[in-house]
């Protein structure tokens, strides 16, 4: 980066991280497969592997059997591997640094499923990239030097940057990254350090723009329903938004109740593929996106209620930029989600958006002269470092003079 450019606020890089690294103990016992350094993370309500990218195949189809063996996919109880049988356990992020100007690290995430041999890496997920920071700094590639360090993430997949703070005092053995802390989010059980995520340009992370029709809101026919009003939105995921009471739902179900409901998953199968096409994403059958967000009027004392399908299972709560896309919604006058938003004034304002766990609070600013311009998205997660060491992979696997 150039010399103008700070690395990160209390951060350098490591002088040498090794790639491809095997602890000591890893020997014959090993049984002839391959080892890989692994920290498994959670980031928010998400967690999975993390690998540096030197560790890893530069061959995306090598990389990708890699991942597929790491997590035991595809099984849909992912028995073989690390995954939790759930798609938001089925994730992994891949870290490195970054050679662009104004950014630090560079995040690509891996969106696995559990019955699937696929691996997505056209998507964002939030949620992982609050654990990249914490990662980098615990595999060496980050040095912190200073009570918080901060650094700027790029999410590959998209071009989406993000500023992310984590607190880093100083122990016995030098700076660590501090998990413990007040503060709480739904969806995780007790209390953590904060993480602090600053979006800096979100919109249109993947579509062309935050409407990517063009439009507040569009109609479209679907089977057994007919005609529907939906917004089509992307301020960090794209999101199809829809008033459950149009698909014959309060938007209070249970995700349990939801995940059973096949009709209901059938039409929002049917609206996905015809939305999809609409904000310019071609064919979305084997793609995670566009999800889709049921929305009814807040039930506790938030903004909004939502019901967020990833894009084929009931989220248990909602994803971080699902959270910031389903905010920015509800504020835009005219959307689907703002028929039902309870809000507060001003362009400044903190959104609380409901889901089956709790609430996700977003901080959202919109430019005071253009209220359609969404300037400032920033929330809070929590992250852990629950595991490191190796994950084993077949022997037919080996790839040592792949990497990077």
């Amino acid at each position: 980066m150039d010399e103008g450019i700070p690395l990160a606020a209390g951060a350098g890089r490591a002088d040498s991280v090794a790639p491809h690294t095997t602890p000591a103990h890893v020997g014959p016992s090993a049984g002839g497969q391959t080892p890989v350094p692994c920290w498994l993370m959670r980031g928010g309500t998400s967690k999975g592997p993390f690998f540096r990218a030197a560790d890893l195949p530069a061959d995306t189809a090598i990389r990708d059997a890699v991942l597929l063996a790491a997590m035991g996919s595809p099984d849909p109880r992912q028995i073989d591997g690390l995954g939790g049988a759930h798609p938001l356990t089925s994730k992994a992020g891949i870290v490195s640094i970054s050679d662009r100007d104004g950014v630090d690290l560079e995040f690509l995430f891996a969106q696995l499923q559990p019955d699937s041999g696929l691996v997505d890496t056209t998507p964002n997920c939030g949620n992982m990239l609050a654990a990249a920071l914490p990662f980098a700094i615990e595999s060496g590639l980050l040095t912190p030097d200073g009570d918080t360090t901060t650094a700027r993430v790029l999410t590959v997949n998209t071009g989406l940057v993000a500023e992310i703070t984590v607190r880093t005092p100083l122990g016995p053995a030098g700076r660590y990254v501090e998990y413990a802390g007040d503060a709480r989010i739904d969806g995780v059980p007790g209390t953590a350090a904060p993480v602090e995520i600053n979006f800096l340009d979100t919109a249109g992370s993947v579509c062309d723009a935050l409407l990517p029709t063009g439009n507040l809101r569009d109609t479209v026919e679907i089977a057994g329903v007919g005609a529907v009003d939906v917004t089509c939105i992307d301020n960090g995921q794209p999101l199809v938004i829809i008033n459950a009471g149009d698909l014959g739902r309060t938007g209070r179900e249970s995700a349990v109740d939801l995940n059973k409901d096949t009709e209901l998953k059938a039409r929002l199968e049917d609206l996905r593929l015809a939305c999809g096409k609409l904000m310019g994403l071609g064919d979305a059958t084997d793609k995670n996106y566009p999800k889709m967000t049921l929305v009814s009027a807040p039930a506790t004392g938030g903004a909004v209620n939502t019901r967020s399908f990833i894009p084929h299972v009931c989220h248990e709560s909602i994803g971080v930029l699902a959270a910031v896309t389903a905010a920015t919604a509800a504020i835009l006058k005219g959307t689907v989600a703002h028929d039902v938003a309870i809000l507060p004034e001003g362009t400044d304002m903190t959104v609380a958006v409901e889901h089956p766990s709790g609430e996700f609070t977003v901080q959202l600013g919109l430019d005071a002269e253009d209220p359609t311009k969404v300037v400032k998205s920033a929330l809070i997660r929590t992250a852990r470092l629950l595991m490191a060491g190796t994950v084993m992979v077949p022997a037919h696997l080996s790839f040592q003079e792949h990497t990077l």
